[in-house]
């Protein structure tokens, strides 16, 4: 069998006790990244085979994975935070084992699309999580044109990932598209310095060019 464990996003704490009695009886643990995912075993005691699973080597080890599952292992599978499938890998691992008749559970958990909603002020009651903006700039700046027609027909608040190296570009393209838009940047969820803001594109970029973005951002915005 399968589970699908969603993981703490920052505060070690943020765990369920059905996620912990899961991980200390299964056979072994897939994640992105052994590092990461050791932290919180060894924080909790959990000794477990790790099996590596990434978007570098998904094509290798894959059908070894399905194999075990397959022989009748329990295996878990974990993200570096948060709940796996949500702009991480495993999607086609969990697709294989519905086709192939092997059973899937998930356990509910820390997700931080849904904790920067719930504390960023804005209607929560429809969203559209766009994941990762598009890397290529004509990309981003086309998906962005889109959303006005999407939140014209159905009001919703858009919540996107953005990475640190990113973010200030991204500004600056919504910027251009929307005006002096206000957005809520949301940032160190669940951790010590957790900021969850609201603030005009304008005034974050100008911040920005004095305090480089450090770490994983959750953008949210209405244009409504």
């Amino acid at each position: 069998m399968l589970y699908i464990v969603a993981t703490p996003i920052g505060n070690l704490k943020d765990i369920t006790l059905r996620a912990l009695e899961v991980l200390k009886e299964v056979d072994g643990i897939i994640c992105e990244d052994s590092r990461r995912t050791s932290l919180l075993l060894n924080h909790y005691q959990i000794k477990k085979p790790l099996l590596v699973l990434n978007d570098y080597n998904e094509a290798r080890v894959f059908p070894s994975i399905v194999e075990k599952l397959k022989i009748g292992e329990n295996l878990v599978l974990v993200s570096d935070a948060g709940t796996p499938l949500i702009s991480d890998p495993g999607y086609k691992l969990v697709r294989t084992c519905l086709e192939e008749n092997i059973p899937v559970d998930s356990l509910p958990g820390p997700a931080s699309p849904v904790v920067a909603l719930t504390l960023s002020g804005l209607p929560p009651d429809k969203f559209l999580f766009l994941g990762y903006l598009p890397e290529k700039p004509g990309k981003r700046t086309a998906l962005l044109n889109q959303l006005p027609a999407i939140s014209h027909t159905l009001p919703t608040t858009f919540i996107a990932f953005i990475s640190p190296h990113k973010l200030i570009k991204t500004l600056e393209d919504m910027l251009q598209v929307y005006g002096n838009l206000e957005v809520v940047l949301a940032h160190e969820l669940t951790k010590v310095h957790q900021s969850v803001k609201k603030d005009s594109l304008k005034n974050w970029l100008s911040k920005f060019k004095t305090q480089k973005p450090k770490g994983e951002y959750v953008l949210l915005f209405n244009l409504s």
